[in-house]
């Protein structure tokens, strides 16, 4: 499937066939693919908790409204980033860069974050959510189905998965096979609507 093929047909999928098993090198594919999505200053603050574990996924689809997608999916992911990843030892980021590079780049890493919170969990959201949207066009490259999930409770889900300080949880994404299609799209906004050149009106 190329790259159109899968934006085109990635949807938001509810039902799974919760007897599939997701084969190991399929998942370790995904997740190879998923690393190779671009964060700010090649921080890779993104952390992929898969979860599998079926008594996990039936509490998580507690804290999550009682979706069962949570639980039917071969695999529900946990997307979530580190907030002070910029902090751990940046110098590893560049270590297989070109030296001139990497000594202009590491230096600027505390610069550009330290003493900034709000930048920090800004960080962590927009990578996630590039990250997310690797996944799902990965996974439906794969030939699997997808759906990106922000309803549930983020403080349990938490504490199910043991999420470590200074961490956020940017969404769930659950993946499998369909055991039916998703909806016909809602629709889509006007282009001129969504598309803006050079600047907005006045």
């Amino acid at each position: 499937m190329d790259v159109f093929e899968a934006i085109e047909t990635r949807r938001a999928v509810k039902h799974y066939d919760p007897e599939f098993v997701m084969p190991e090198a399929d998942l370790e594919r995904l997740t190879e693919l998923a690393q190779l999505s671009p964060s700010s200053f090649n921080i890779q603050n993104w952390r992929f908790v898969l979860v599998r574990d079926p008594e996990l996924k039936k509490a998580i689809r507690a804290a999550a409204w009682d979706q069962a997608q949570v639980e039917e999916a071969a695999v529900t992911i946990a997307l979530c980033c580190d907030i002070k990843s910029w902090s751990k030892d940046p110098a590893r980021y560049w270590a297989k860069a070109p030296k001139a590079a990497a000594d202009v780049l590491v230096p600027m890493i505390p610069t550009f974050y330290d003493g900034n919170d709000q930048l920090q969990r800004d960080e962590a959201i927009r990578s996630g959510g590039i990250a997310a949207q690797t996944i799902m066009l990965a996974a439906r490259g794969l030939g699997y189905d997808s759906c990106p999930m922000i309803g549930f409770d983020p403080v349990k889900v938490a504490e199910l998965i043991n999420l470590p300080e200074h961490h956020v949880i940017t969404m769930l994404i659950t993946v499998g096979k369909a055991l039916k299609p998703a909806h016909p799209r809602g629709g889509l906004i006007p282009k001129d609507e969504a598309v803006i050149h050079d600047r907005f009106p006045a």
